[in-house]
This record gives structure tokens, C-alpha cells and sequence, in this order.
């Protein structure tokens, strides 16, 4: 009988120590998202890539904003969601000029801090909330907000003539 219990409770022990190093390593959740993501980086960096310099200034109408700033508006959103999911504020700002440079080189940096910022959460810091959302949420939120941005730059592609890059997945 003592042999019995004492291997209950070994085993109990050990599936403790096994849940929470589980606990503790990053997310399979995470992993998918940053597989994911760098696909989404390749794109926008391949639609920004696709519009020539010169017409980093082109607006389809004065109310909107120009082909760069949209760029760096996809950057500057991904700084932030991100920022806010580590627990932090973004520390990028605008640029002082929105030339093709620039800003696809901002928004392939701001890619990379994203990646590292979802890289090592674990399932636990997934949930955590940030106010009124979940870093989970907030994960969502920077790829529904990059992927409606880069959609409206691929229209500016095409009033300029140019075919966008093809998605792959």
C-alpha cells in the first residue's frame, strides 16, 4: 500500500512539474501566428516594394492619406499593438519623411519587433488582459488593422497601373 501511494504521488508531482513547465513555454499559438506573420511581412514589404519611389506621394483623393504614409501607418499600428501586448508603450514616431526608404524600412523593422514580441509568450501571457483586451486580442487586431491598410495600398497600386504582388501562403 505504501508502495502504491508513493507512486501516486510521484506521479502527482511530476504532472505538476510537467503542467507548469508547459505553462511556462511559449505558445503553440504563438508559433502559428509568427509563421503567419512572416508571410504577411513578406507581402507588405513586397507590395511597398512594388510601387515606385516616385510616387510615395500619390493619393488617389486629398482626404486620404499618400501611398508612404500608409506604410508607415501599417508600421506604426504594428509598433503599437505589439508594444501594448509586451506590457509597454511604442517607442517609434512618425518619420520625418514618408520616401519609399523610409518607410519600408520601418515597416519591415516593426514586423521583426512584433515577431519578437509574440515569439516567447506563453499560453498564460496570451490571456493576460491589457485593459479591456487580451494580448491574444490585440494579436488579432494588428493583422486584421495591417491587412486592411496593405489592401487599400494594393489599390493604389493598381490606380497607378501596377498588378500587386500575389499572396502566398
Amino acid at each position: 500500500m505504501k508502495l502504491f501511494v508513493s507512486l501516486v504521488i510521484s506521479t502527482l508531482f511530476a504532472f505538476t512539474a510537467f503542467a507548469a513547465d508547459e505553462a511556462k513555454s511559449p505558445s503553440k499559438y504563438g508559433a502559428e501566428f509568427v509563421k503567419h506573420w512572416a508571410t504577411a511581412k513578406d507581402l507588405t514589404l513586397a507590395v511597398a516594394d512594388a510601387m515606385p519611389a516616385d510616387d510615395y506621394g500619390f493619393k488617389p483623393n486629398p482626404e486620404e492619406m499618400s501611398f508612404g504614409e500608409q506604410v508607415a501607418h501599417i508600421a506604426l499600428a504594428n509598433f503599437s499593438y505589439c508594444a501594448r501586448a509586451a506590457g509597454t508603450k511604442s517607442t517609434a514616431t512618425k518619420p520625418d519623411t514618408y520616401d519609399k526608404a523610409t518607410v519600408t524600412k520601418l515597416v519591415g523593422e516593426s514586423f521583426n519587433y512584433c515577431a519578437g514580441v509574440i515569439t516567447p509568450l506563453t499560453d498564460d501571457q496570451f490571456n493576460e488582459m491589457r485593459g479591456q483586451t487580451s494580448v491574444r486580442e490585440l494579436t488579432e487586431g494588428v493583422v486584421m488593422h495591417m491587412a486592411h491598410h496593405r489592401g487599400q495600398i494594393e489599390v493604389y497600386l493598381r490606380l497607378r497601373g501596377i498588378k500587386p504582388p500575389t499572396y502566398k501562403f
